[in-house]
């Protein structure tokens, strides 16, 4: 198959014709319809983390069956499915509360002792997070996909993955915002926007979208932020508080330490700030002591604490119904060949979300 290959941190992808194993009992061949270009790939290429070279990056993935393992049965070859990172084991502690963000045996790898999935000639190659979407085909485990509705857009279907699951969950899982509140998302790119969508749809009575672009802000009105924040001209927390006094729910979409300080700062009494963005390891961030006794509280969330074989085909219902508008977040489609531009493209985003489309 031919996939869009890194062999060097801060380099390019080469494109290169990659070996691709049969399915083990426990394994998918899938054929890729569509790859997100997130920006977790771009800070991967970047070498933010020491993964494996030769590499395979993309992780929103959606696609068709195409063969299965002996022992699979959630899916047959024909089924339209989409990839989640968040893949899970059902038996593990975190698999037992519920908690399949945090599940501790993914099934992401082979073991050492069977041949390497995908290969470029002796070597063996890595797809990123058990994926590796930026390729013609991926071989993964049954448990990192979800069946969708056939009526589903495959290039629709592909933004759930990662980007949509992270902002509808952080708002219906992890804030569990509730009608009537308020909420402030700082931060309106592809997660944060389906923050904002995701605020609208359980009712939230204020959706207020903070970001540094007018672009953005504008698309987060069209999906239904009801007031917006450009940060580059008023400070943040003021404007909050001058809109509604402080708010009952901060999302924090960016990771960095100045915006989850606001996000803590903006709330109101017993309001709650959830940190979305990804931060680095290092980071610290302050907190007054004093704002505790207010019982606000800060919190994170992993990929939305989402339960993916329940939350995406209940979002392609939101979708097919009219009710839940992804459209505007598909901003250009591409094929594999300019999929480095894409990734450059994402040190001063613009759009919402680029998708490779084979």
């Amino acid at each position: 198959m031919r996939a869009a290959v890194l062999h060097t941190f801060g380099e390019d992808l080469t494109f290169e014709e990659v070996a691709v194993e049969a399915p083990d009992p426990d394994e998918v061949l899938v054929r890729t319809v569509a790859s997100g270009v997130c920006h977790t790939d771009r800070t991967m290429q970047n070498g933010a983390n020491p993964l494996p070279l030769p590499l395979i990056l993309g992780h929103e993935v959606s696609g068709v069956v195409e063969a299965v393992g002996r022992n699979v049965t959630y899916v047959r070859p024909g089924d339209h499915v989409a990839t989640c990172a968040s893949s899970f084991c059902g038996t593990c502690r975190w698999c037992q509360r519920g908690a399949l963000q945090h599940c501790e045996n993914k099934g992401r790898s082979r073991p050492e002792d069977r041949a390497p999935r995908l290969s470029l000639g002796a070597v063996g190659v890595e797809p990123f997070v058990g994926l590796g979407g930026f390729a013609e085909q991926l071989l993964v485990h049954e448990r990192t996909l979800v069946k969708l509705p056939r009526e589903m857009p495959l290039d629709k279907a592909a933004l759930l993955g990662c980007a949509g699951i992270t902002g509808l969950g952080a708002v219906r899982h992890a804030a569990q915002v509730r009608p009537g509140d308020t909420v402030a998302v700082i931060g309106c790119g592809g997660v944060g926007l389906n923050a904002v969508m995701g605020a609208r749809l359980v009712g939230a009575s204020r959706v207020i979208a903070i970001d540094r672009l007018p672009a953005k802000l504008d698309l987060a009105l069209r999906l239904g932020a009801t007031d917006t924040i450009d940060a580059s001209r008023a400070d943040a927390v003021e404007a909050v508080r001058e809109l509604t006094g402080g708010v009952d729910h901060a999302i924090e979409v960016v990771g960095i330490g100045p915006t989850i300080e606001q996000a803590f700062a903006m709330l109101d009494t017993m309001g709650t700030a959830t940190v979305v963005g990804v931060a680095h390891p290092d980071l610290t961030v302050q907190i007054p002591a004093a704002q505790l006794l207010l019982e606000k509280r800060l919190q994170g969330t992993k990929m939305g604490s989402t339960r993916f074989r329940l939350d995406i085909p209940f979002y392609c219902d939101l979708y097919l119904n009219g009710r839940l508008d992804l459209d505007p977040l598909l901003s250009e489609t591409i094929g594999l060949d300019d999929v480095n531009r894409a990734l450059a493209d994402l040190d001063a985003p613009t759009g919402a979300r680029t998708v490779i489309t084979f």
